[in-house]
């Protein structure tokens, strides 16, 4: 199991969901950077559960605790290490999955690979509760992104079959993106919320669940950073992004619309504007060569609709090898496209962060 990643910025992730405690060790951060906790607690809110009826009622206040690598309110640059207390468990309510794996979770694949080893309770170390440190890593990342003049933002793009005014991929903005990210429930068509939000409703009712798309974008990107082959700003970005509990899919600019597309249509061509070359279209996504282009990074990430509902489901007892039904407890979200934003847009800032780094 890898709980790391990164090149030049390495962010370990540690703790289960029910355990005493979840965190992270940042490596590599560069000393001197002055950190607002102000903004990094906001972010951290924006991701916590328990804020309404779109989320888990799980209610956890997640403030990091800082154990090294600051003095004052500045980076030492020394590994960043912080961990956040589970105050909030109620472990009881995962008995009854101890040997019935839950649908779409991963019990079963993990039950085997670590024969029966692994922490069930909340889905232990593969729970989206391990997405608070990624926040926290982000926060610090977008603060230290905004130095080198870079902003970072995501919005809810669709749930179930509502969908929000799509990003303008050449037109992205930095106040819009820090518009976004000061929102709980960040959509830029202000009629697109109340819809939404009937939308999950109707799910919840229904005892079940929804998923959707998140796209985020980042302005102020220096032309060709990353690499080509195995290097790419695509590929090093979908790494981090598909470490997100309950992403499944991942794509640049028009992403698997090119397959439908003619390159006369969809080609970004050039243009100077006031003396620099500049692109007249951004259908890449900002990103060529896997290199970016000086274009606004646009990417959409797939999230698929939370598997733990309360409806029964079909399961099998792998003690008895016999077919059965599970019906879980315990408190889960009914959509998670609200709280996954800002871990989107933190794992975007990490990876960036870690590309220009180089």
């Amino acid at each position: 199991m890898s709980s790391v990643t990164g090149k030049n910025i390495r962010l370990s992730v540690f703790g289960e969901s029910h355990g005493e405690a979840i965190g992270c060790v940042i490596d590599g951060l560069p000393s001197g950077v002055k950190l607002d906790f102000d903004r990094i607690y906001a972010d951290m809110a924006r991701r916590a559960p328990g804020r309404d009826k779109t989320s888990t009622p799980r209610l956890e206040k997640d403030i990091p605790h800082i154990l090294s690598g600051m003095l004052g309110d500045k980076t030492t640059g020394a590994p960043l290490a912080m961990v956040i207390e589970n105050t909030n468990t109620k472990s009881g309510d995962y008995d009854n999955i101890m040997t019935v794996p839950r649908p779409s979770h991963s019990d079963y694949p993990a039950y085997v690979k670590f024969g029966g080893n692994n922490d069930i309770r909340g889905g232990g170390h593969f729970s989206a509760r391990l997405t608070a440190p990624l926040v926290f890593a982000g926060a610090v990342a977008k603060q230290i992104l905004e130095t080198k003049g870079v902003t970072v933002g995501a919005h809810i793009k669709q749930i179930g079959s509502v969908s929000d005014t799509p990003f303008d991929k050449n037109g992205v903005t930095k106040e819009q993106l820090l518009d976004l990210s000061s929102k709980s429930f960040s959509v830029i068509d202000p009629d697109a919320e109340d819809k939404m939000r009937g939308e999950i409703e109707k799910y919840r009712l229904d005892l079940d669940s929804v998923g959707g798309i998140i796209e985020c974008a980042a302005v102020g990107l220096p032309v060709g950073a990353g690499g080509n082959i195995f290097d790419t700003v695509e590929g090093r970005l979908s790494q981090i992004l598909f470490g997100i509990p309950a992403v499944k899919g991942v794509e640049f600019g028009l992403g698997f619309d090119f397959a439908k597309s003619n390159a006369k249509a969809v080609n970004d061509c050039y243009e100077v504007v006031d003396g620099k070359v500049a692109l007249k279209s951004n259908n890449n996504g900002g990103v060529l060569g896997g290199m970016t282009s000086g274009a606004p990074l646009v990417l959409s990430v797939a999230i698929k609709p939370t598997p733990s509902i309360a409806a029964p489901q079909d399961s099998v007892n792998l003690q008895t090898m016999e077919n059965t039904t599970l019906e879980i407890k315990g408190r889960h979200d009914p959509c998670i496209l609200p709280r996954a934003v800002p871990v989107v847009e933190s794992a975007v800032a990490l990876g960036i962060l870690d590309i220009l780094s180089e």
